[in-house]
């Protein structure tokens, strides 16, 4: 099976986004700041014609970029981001399936083509990941839904695109009510311009 990740983009002091209005501010201006694309019309490099597209990092985060985009099978995110987005319009940045963790099921009509997913349980939403997956990557968005696998012991690495900006409060990468049970060993570090990407083990 794939390995699971939980991942976001992250401030220093430990936010994803703000408490009232989800605003990610700068987290994700690194995506767009650099000269070197992710996607490639040409074919070289990762390749990705939706949603993905547009994006542009410096060369010292391209090869990580690519590299994690290119492994990824299915996304794992909550309800609160589904709606926020509204799926990304059934075309995600990178992989080929999502897996919505909701109470609530996909809204009538939206979307038929896409292979979105939504289940009520965090154990469920990973076995219909890894389902789709396949050996490909799994990752889940950090926050209440992902703090949730992590504590459930589903998460394999954790991996943090870090920017420096502080924001002082908002959603916390690790949210509170959901502590993960176990630490993280080992680690990789890559300084990329902007922003600084890890990426840990979980213990088990």
């Amino acid at each position: 099976m794939g390995t699971v990740v939980m991942h976001n983009v992250v401030s220093v002091d430990g936010f994803i986004a703000d408490e009232k209005e989800d605003d990610v501010g700068p987290l994700h201006e690194w995506y767009f700041s650099g000269d070197t694309p992710v996607t490639a019309a040409d074919g070289e490099g990762f390749d990705h014609s939706g949603a993905g597209s547009g994006f542009r990092v410096s060369k010292a985060s391209a090869p990580y970029v690519r590299s994690v985009w290119d492994s990824l099978g299915t996304i794992v995110m909550g309800r609160r981001l589904f709606d926020l987005v509204n799926g990304w319009e059934g075309d995600p940045p990178a992989g080929d399936h999502v897996v919505v963790v909701s109470h609530r099921p996909k809204p009538q009509g939206w979307h038929p083509e896409a292979s979105y997913h939504f289940v009520d349980d965090v154990a469920a939403a990973i076995a219909k990941a890894q389902e789709l997956a396949g050996e490909r990557t799994i990752a889940v968005n950090a926050g209440d839904v992902g703090a949730q696998i992590l504590a459930a012991g589903l998460v394999d690495e954790v991996a943090m695109d870090v920017v420096p900006v502080v924001f002082g409060s908002g959603r916390r990468f690790f949210f509170s009510q959901h502590r993960p049970a176990t630490p993280t060993r080992g680690s990789r570090v890559i300084q990329g311009e902007r922003v600084l990407h890890l990426r840990f083990k979980v213990r088990r």
